[in-house]
């Protein structure tokens, strides 16, 4: 399996966080489709079909430098 570059992970989780607290504030059609679209980037790196999952396994990557390959979700996420 290919891992994804940390850096490149991290600015995603940092965009994807920002982007649900603009949309929590104001929705607007822009932000939502910027939220899916970084979604999927972020589901496509991982290797999930849910963002939960994602999150999870990009967090466990940033953590120690690894992907889980168990589903569900972390109990302490970085991003959500």
């Amino acid at each position: 399996m290919l891992v994804p570059d940390p850096k490149v992970v991290r600015k995603l989780l940092t965009r994807y966080a920002s982007l649900r607290i603009a949309q929590a504030e104001w929705e607007t059609p822009t932000r939502a489709r910027e939220l899916e679209d970084v979604s999927y980037t972020l589901c496509v790196m991982m290797g999930t079909t849910s963002i939960h999952d994602a999150i999870t396994r990009a967090d466990a990557l940033l953590v120690d430098g690894r992907t889980p390959d168990t589903d569900g979700e972390s109990d302490l996420s970085l991003a959500v």
